[in-house]
């Protein structure tokens, strides 16, 4: 072989070599920063990781604090808290209200979470054209219950 081929081929091999040890190193570093279940990220703590490791949910770190009218600071009919879980939270504006798998998800978290009070809280999930599921966060329990009633709201959002 030549000198002129023997550098091609050595190039060509480095930069194989150089090529694969970067995407290794990017492998580890995307792997390293995924968010466990308790920690804080995208504007709320994770509550829900899928099997990838790199998707999931966060809640915000509060209850929202509006409330409707005739209802008690902080309980919200149903389509007012559908409408205040869209806010603007923590620098997002995904937010929503989670649907009733969801805010089991959450309600089996609450522990990790923090700050969830025993009460019931809304699910975007509607049971009929007057209905919607709650959860009980003392017992764990989803029943339907008037859109009219008040209840605590929790947003979240994908990561």
């Amino acid at each position: 072989m030549k000198l002129v081929e023997k550098k091609i081929v050595t190039r060509f091999w480095m930069m194989f070599l150089f090529t694969g040890m970067i995407l290794v190193s990017l492998s580890a570093l995307s792997f390293a920063a995924a968010p466990k279940i308790g920690e804080s990220y995208g504007g709320g703590i994770v509550f829900y990781v899928d099997g990838s490791g790199q998707h999931g949910l966060v809640v915000a770190k509060a209850d929202m604090t509006a409330h409707s009218d005739g209802k008690r600071a902080g309980e919200l009919n149903w389509y007012d808290a559908k409408t205040v879980a869209n806010s603007f939270v923590e620098g997002y504006s995904d937010w929503f209200l989670p649907n009733r798998e969801q805010l089991n998800q959450l309600y089996l978290q609450k522990s990790v979470v923090g700050g969830l009070v025993e009460t019931y809280y809304w699910s975007s999930s509607e049971s009929d054209l007057n209905n919607a599921w709650a959860q009980n966060f003392a017992s764990g329990k989803q029943l339907a219950g008037s859109k009219a009633n008040g209840s605590c709201v929790r947003a979240v959002r994908f990561f």
